[in-house]
C-alpha cells in the first residue's frame, strides 16, 4: 500500500501555524519514520505536502514524546465521516465559538471526548 498524502491549501496552513517534518515528529515520539508512515496510513495521524520534500504534520499533534492524547480517535471518527486530511486539519484547527476554541484547543485541554462527539454528528 502505498502512502498518498494531500498537497495543503493556503488557508489551512495559516490555521496551523508550526509543522512538524514526519522525520522529526518520527525522532519526537521515538519511532522510525516506517512506522510514522504507518501512522499516517493507520489514520493515528494525518499529515501534508507543504511545498516539495517529505509530509508534514501539525507540531502540536505531538506532545510529550507521543501523539496528542485523543487525537488518533478523533482522526478515525473524521475519516468514518468521510473527511480527508486536509479536510481534519482544517476542522480540527477551526475556531468553534461552542467549545470556545478550536477543536484542537479542546483535545489540548483534555476535552477530547467533547470532539469526537461532535465529529461523529458530523457523519450524519
Amino acid at each position: 500500500m502505498t502512502l498518498t498524502v494531500a498537497q495543503i491549501d493556503p488557508e489551512t496552513d495559516q490555521l496551523v501555524g508550526e509543522w512538524l517534518p514526519l522525520s522529526e515528529a518520527a525522532k519526537s515520539l521515538g519511532l522510525t519514520i516506517g512506522r510514522a508512515k504507518q501512522l499516517l496510513k493507520d489514520k493515528k495521524l494525518v499529515g501534508v505536502r507543504r511545498g516539495g520534500g517529505e509530509p508534514q504534520v501539525p507540531a502540536v499533534f505531538v506532545a510529550a514524546g507521543d501523539v496528542l492524547k485523543g487525537l488518533p480517535g478523533t482522526l478515525t471518527v473524521l475519516a468514518d465521516a468521510g473527511y480527508d486530511s486536509v479536510e481534519s486539519i482544517r476542522w480540527l484547527f477551526t475556531p468553534d465559538d461552542s467549545l470556545p476554541g478550536s477543536p484542537i484547543d479542546a483535545i489540548r485541554a483534555g476535552r477530547h471526548t467533547e470532539v469526537k462527539r461532535r465529529a461523529q454528528a458530523l457523519g450524519f
